[in-house]
């Protein structure tokens, strides 16, 4: 698991059927990386997230056989990044 922030939305109108019509999220790193996560939790931009990634990802969505890499697991009520 990884925490990151929503920095935004990405729209995609054409997708392989693996994936769903689940929204996406833009997501940084605490170094500034930025991704793209399936949102199965409804964050927001400006939330601090934490995913899961590879085939714990795909199982975090809930559907084991989808085509994704990236997933929010949750949202973080409270936490306070270092530095």
């Amino acid at each position: 698991m990884e925490i990151m922030q929503v920095t935004g939305s990405l729209v995609c109108s054409q997708r392989v059927s693996g994936m769903g019509h689940w929204n996406l999220r833009v997501l940084r790193n605490v170094k500034g990386k930025l991704s793209v996560a399936v949102d199965p939790v409804g964050a927001s931009v400006g939330n601090w997230v934490f995913t899961s990634s590879g085939s714990a990802a795909r199982f975090a969505c809930g559907i084991p056989e989808a085509q994704i890499d990236l997933t929010i697991s949750g949202i973080i009520d409270f936490w306070e990044p270092d530095g």
